[in-house]
């Protein structure tokens, strides 16, 4: 059932294992413990009947980036039991949890990113689940939870009110002593991570709020998804951390921070963070100083050496995997970034940068996957970027368009309707767009809505051996 709701033609059968074995982890998680109309719920200790589904089980830091948004096309009912059994742990707990599992919330990685998957399902409709309980949730998180990594559900302290009064996450000076008892001995305070991520918070936290019509929460909040502008080193074009006093640290946004740059980064380095503002593409790209250069700076990424040999980079830099440049395919932060190149005037670029990635590092034998599979959180990147769609900012209902590897993709959606993807010749060599059409209407934007998906309709792409470096190139992208 599960592998035939997407039918392809075309592309290689090593493409096709690799495809299938993709789609079918993407179903890893989340697991049902509802049995026979009774769940026992770790987030109240307690033994609940209920003919709904419970879930458990989820990394959302993992997957609230592609799988999630996966499930709103090809299982919608599902995802709606989801976002409903989130809301159930919030009231069970009193904290929209982090990384569910069937024990209760582990306090896992950093941000608080159930927030994006509501704004998300919100805006393709799903609201099957008590929406003003999971929007108080989200807003208890962020208003009266910890921002320290692996301890999220714990209420505010110092470090979280510093954060409030000055909208970025301090960093400790150069041989300063950690003096938070909360802080993680390994983890740290990931400073730099964590302000872009809570940016990104407020940022589906205030887009709910508009949508539930609460003008003055929106009012409030919408403020605070800029908070990522405040770590921005114009001189680097980093976001580099900064101490309590407002000043940025000397160091190499590279290779320092000890193990995963957990210092200053987490599980990546600067280069990687450079480009974590989903929310507000438009803004990254003004701090970049435009679009042709920050199209310049993303070549740069792709070519950038390590600056250091490759077996002592793994010492810190395990995380990173799946390297190209500086570019990191093996964890979840660099998914959207090759699909930038859509927003900065070279949609042929992602064309090119995603066939790459998925001929490189994506194998059907023993090479496999570049990274930890993440229960369905990469494999999701793998079924998108296979198909020539992505979703580069969970919260807006758009897809980015790039280069397919099938000839014909076919989804069987829900409501009895087939969305289809045709790409005649597609091959290793013919690989760019020259025109795209949706329902025979000719487009010249690389994006296409979650309500023209769910309608049933056929996007059309005719490639060729060389890029059309014009189609896509003055599109105004979604935000």
């Amino acid at each position: 059932k599960v592998s035939n709701q997407i039918q392809v033609e075309g592309g290689t059968n090593a493409q096709k294992r690799t495809f299938y074995t993709a789609l079918y982890r993407t179903y890893e998680r989340m697991v049902d413990i509802n049995e026979y109309g009774q769940y026992y719920s770790g987030y109240d200790k307690k033994v609940h009947k209920s003919n709904r589904p419970f879930f458990v089980d989820d990394w959302i830091w993992d997957t609230y980036l592609a799988h999630h948004p996966l499930r709103t096309i090809v299982n919608p009912t599902l995802e709606n039991d989801i976002l409903n059994s989130y809301t159930l742990m919030y009231e069970q707990s009193g904290w929209m949890p982090t990384f569910p599992q069937v024990f209760g919330n582990h306090l896992c990685m950093n941000a608080y990113h159930s927030s994006a998957i509501f704004i998300d399902g919100y805006r393709k409709g799903l609201i099957d689940y008590d929406v003003e309980k999971a929007y108080e949730g989200i807003k208890k998180n962020l208003m009266e939870g910890t921002f320290i990594p692996w301890r999220q559900g714990n209420p505010r302290g110092s470090l979280d009110d510093f954060y409030h009064n000055n909208g970025y996450f301090p960093s400790l000076k150069i041989g300063e002593n950690e003096s938070v008892g909360n802080v993680d001995d390994f983890e740290k305070r990931q400073p730099v991570p964590v302000t872009l991520g809570i940016s990104y918070d407020f940022w589906a936290l205030s887009e709910l709020a508009k949508e539930l019509g609460n003008n003055e929460d929106y009012n409030l909040f919408a403020p605070k998804a800029k908070d990522y502008k405040n770590l921005w080193d114009f001189n680097q074009q980093l976001f580099i951390p900064k101490d309590s006093n407002g000043n940025f640290l000397d160091i190499n946004p590279k290779l320092d921070g000890g193990r995963g740059y957990r210092n200053y980064y987490d599980e990546n380095n600067g280069w990687t963070y450079a480009w974590d503002v989903k929310h507000d593409i438009n803004g990254l790209t003004e701090l970049l100083g435009g679009k042709q250069a920050a199209q310049n700076r993303l070549d740069q990424l792709f070519r950038e050496d390590l600056g250091i040999r490759t077996n002592d980079f793994y010492i810190d830099g395990s995380n990173s995997t799946g390297m190209v440049g500086q570019f990191s395919m093996g964890n979840e932060p660099s998914f959207h970034i090759p699909y930038l190149y859509n927003y900065f005037g070279a949609p042929w670029k992602t064309q090119k940068r995603t066939r790459f990635l998925l001929d490189v590092w994506f194998k059907d034998n023993i090479f496999g996957i570049p990274g930890d599979e993440d229960g369905g959180g990469m494999t999701a990147f793998v079924v998108f970027t296979s198909m020539g769609i992505y979703p580069v900012t969970p919260g807006i209902p758009y897809y980015n368009i790039t280069s397919p590897i099938f000839e014909k993709t076919s989804i069987k959606l829900q409501n009895g309707k087939t969305f289809t993807i045709i790409a005649e010749g597609a091959s290793k060599t013919k690989k760019y767009i020259q025109k795209a059409f949706i329902d025979d209407k000719e487009i010249d934007a690389p994006y296409i809505s979650h309500e023209q998906i769910m309608q049933g309709a056929t996007l059309t792409l005719e490639l060729g051996e060389l890029p059309n470096k014009n189609w896509g190139k003055d599109a105004v992208m979604p935000k």
